[in-house]
C-alpha cells in the first residue's frame, strides 16, 4: 500500500485560540507581541489586523500608528506547542501517527485510514469541518510525501488532495518556500529569478548542491519521494491495537461496557492466534468535545481470556467521564508475552502461585487496592529470622536456591520483635507465663530452646534462644530470650511471631 500523508496548517493558531476562549474578540484586530531589546515585536496577528497592513515582525509602536485601537496581548513562550499537542491528541481519533509540525502545523500518516470515512475527500472534509466548527482557520493537504503535503497546504491555491504519483507535477508551480527552505536560501533563489520549483527541479543535483548547499537537494528529494522522511509520532504506535468508532456518541455505562467487550474480543482473538497474552493494556476514549482519558490494567501472567480482562477493566470503569458523549474507543496492548501451553497442564492439577487461578485472583485484588499493597516473599539464605524472607514482585520468579531450615516457623512474623514481661526458670527453661500488651498468658506447653546466632559479619549483637509456647487458650507463640540469662534483668524476653 503506498504511503499517504496529510499536512494541516493552522493559519492563525494563537489568535484563533484566543477568540475561542474570548468570543467577544471575534472579528476584531488584535496581535500577540513579545519583547526584544526593549521593543515589542508582533509574533501573531488576525486577518483583520493584516488587512490594515500589519505584519509579523513589525513593532507594536509602528502598528499602532496604523491603527491606534489595535489590541495587543503578551505572547507566552511555548504556548503554540501546548496548543499543537492538544490538537494532535484530538487527531489521534483519525490516525495513530500524528507529529507536531511547529510552529503552526500537524503532520499525519493516514495510510490505510481514509477508507474508514469513505475516502480521502470525505476524510479530510470531516477533519476540516470539525476544526473550523471549533474556531480554527485551517488549510489541509494530502500527498504521497510529507514534503509535498506540507508545500501544498501552505502554497497551493487548489488541488489540495494530490492523486497518487502526481506530487511532482503538483510541486512544479509552487514557490521555493514550499520546500521548507531557510530564509537566506529563499532570498538567494528570488534574486536569481527562480520563483517556482519548476525553475530548478530538473537541474543536476551536483549543480544544486554546489550553488545552494546540500539542504536544498535533501528537501527537494524528500518532497519528490526520492529521499526517505519519517514521522515521529506523538504517541508511539503499538503492534496490537483495536479501535471502535461509535455511530452515535456514547454516554451510558452499559454502552461503554459493550464497546469494551467488543474491543477485548477482537484483540484477544488476534493475540490467541499468535500465542500471546496481555501483560498490560490501556483503554482510551475520545469525547466529542475534544477531551480524552484512559485507564490501564496489568496482569501477573500473560492472559488472552476476555472475561478475566473485562473484570480488570470493569473495576475502573467508574472513572470514565463520558461528558456529552464518547465517539471513539481505542484499546492498546502495551505489553504482551507468550502464553504457556495449557493443554499439557490440564491433567497435572498444578496449583500454587504459578497457577492461572491465583494469578487472576491477584490481578483482581490489585485492581482494587493497587499492586503496592500486595506482597510476595521468597526464602532468603539466612537463619536470622528478619532475613529469611526476601520481598519480590514477580509472581513467576523462583527461589534462587534450595536452601531452607528444617525447624518449624510461625505463620506470621512481626516486623519487629515486641518486648514482653516473662517469668522463667533458669537457665534454659521456657517461660511459665508472660505479659504482652497488658494481657497475662499462662504457658501450658512449650518446646525449645532453638538457639539462633546473630550473623556477626552483617551486624553485632546477642544470640537468641527461641521457644514455641502454647497458652491456656490454645494459642501458640514464638518467643525468645536475647542473650544469656541475667538474674538481675528480666526484660530481655520478646514475642516474635504467631503459629496457626
Amino acid at each position: 500500500m503506498p504511503k499517504r500523508f496529510a499536512s494541516i496548517w493552522f493559519r492563525h493558531l494563537l489568535t484563533d485560540q484566543k477568540a475561542i476562549r474570548q468570543p467577544e474578540l471575534k472579528g476584531k484586530a488584535y496581535v500577540f507581541a513579545e519583547p526584544d531589546h526593549g521593543r515589542m515585536f508582533i509574533t501573531a496577528l488576525t486577518n483583520e489586523a493584516r488587512n490594515y497592513g500589519i505584519t509579523e515582525g513589525m513593532t507594536v509602536a509602528d502598528a499602532r500608528v496604523i491603527t491606534p485601537d489595535l489590541l495587543v496581548f503578551d505572547s507566552v513562550p511555548g504556548r503554540n506547542l501546548k496548543l499543537l499537542t492538544g490538537l494532535a491528541e484530538w487527531c489521534l481519533r483519525y490516525t495513530p501517527a500524528v507529529q507536531l509540525d511547529p510552529p503552526d502545523g500537524l503532520l499525519l500518516d493516514i495510510t490505510g485510514c481514509t477508507h474508514l470515512k469513505g475516502g480521502e475527500k470525505a476524510y479530510l472534509r470531516e477533519i476540516v469541518s470539525r476544526l473550523k466548527a471549533a474556531g480554527y482557520d485551517v488549510r489541509p493537504a494530502i500527498a504521497d510525501t510529507i514534503g509535498a503535503a506540507w508545500g501544498m497546504a501552505r502554497c497551493a491555491t487548489s488541488g489540495l488532495i494530490v492523486p497518487e504519483d502526481a506530487h511532482r507535477n503538483a510541486l512544479m508551480p509552487l514557490p521555493p518556500y514550499a520546500l521548507r527552505l531557510p530564509t537566506d536560501l529563499l532570498v538567494k533563489l528570488r534574486n536569481l529569478g527562480l520563483h517556482q520549483i519548476s525553475s530548478f527541479i530538473y537541474m543536476p543535483d551536483a549543480v544544486l548542491r554546489r550553488r545552494f548547499g546540500k539542504n536544498m537537494v535533501l528537501r527537494l528529494h524528500q518532497a519528490l519521494g526520492q529521499e526517505a522522511e519519517y514521522l515521529f509520532p506523538l504517541k508511539e504506535p503499538v503492534p496490537y491495537t483495536e479501535s471502535l468508532a461509535c455511530l452515535e456518541p456514547v454516554t451510558t455505562r452499559t454502552a461503554i461496557e459493550i464497546g469494551l467487550n467488543d474491543l477485548l474480543e477482537k484483540l484477544c482473538k488476534r493475540l490467541y492466534g499468535e500465542g500471546l497474552g496481555l501483560r498490560s493494556a490501556m483503554l482510551t476514549w475520545y469525547r466529542i468535545d475534544g477531551k480524552n482519558g484512559n485507564i490501564k490494567i496489568g496482569t501477573n501472567h500473560p492472559s488472552n481470556r476476555v472475561q478475566h480482562l473485562f473484570k480488570l477493566f470493569f473495576n475502573k470503569l467508574d472513572t470514565v467521564a463520558p461528558g456529552m458523549g464518547i465517539e471513539l474507543f481505542v484499546l492498546d496492548a502495551l505489553k504482551t508475552e507468550p502464553v504457556s501451553d495449557k493443554q499439557s497442564e490440564i491433567w497435572s492439577s498444578k496449583g500454587g502461585a504459578d497457577s492461572e487461578e491465583v494469578a487472576e485472583l491477584l490481578d483482581r485484588v490489585a485492581g482494587r487496592i493497587g499492586n503496592a499493597n500486595i506482597n510476595r516473599y521468597l526464602p532468603g539464605e539466612h537463619y536470622w529470622p528478619e532475613r529469611t524472607l526476601k520481598p519480590d514482585i514477580d509472581i513467576k520468579k523462583k527461589a534462587e536456591s534450595e536452601w531452607r531450615t528444617d525447624k518449624p516457623r510461625p505463620m506470621q512474623i512481626l516486623d519487629r520483635p515486641e518486648p514482653i514481661e516473662a517469668m522463667a526458670l533458669t537457665p534454659d527453661y521456657p517461660p511459665k507465663l508472660f505479659i504482652w500488651k497488658g494481657e497475662r498468658h499462662v504457658i501450658v506447653g512449650a518446646d525449645g530452646p532453638e538457639r539462633i546466632e546473630r550473623e556477626w559479619w552483617l551486624e553485632p549483637g546477642e544470640h537468641r534462644d527461641y521457644y514455641i509456647a502454647e497458652d491456656e487458650a490454645g494459642r501458640r507463640y514464638w518467643l525468645f530470650r536475647s542473650g544469656h540469662y541475667n538474674a538481675e534483668n528480666n526484660q530481655h524476653w520478646y514475642l516474635h511471631g504467631f503459629f496457626a
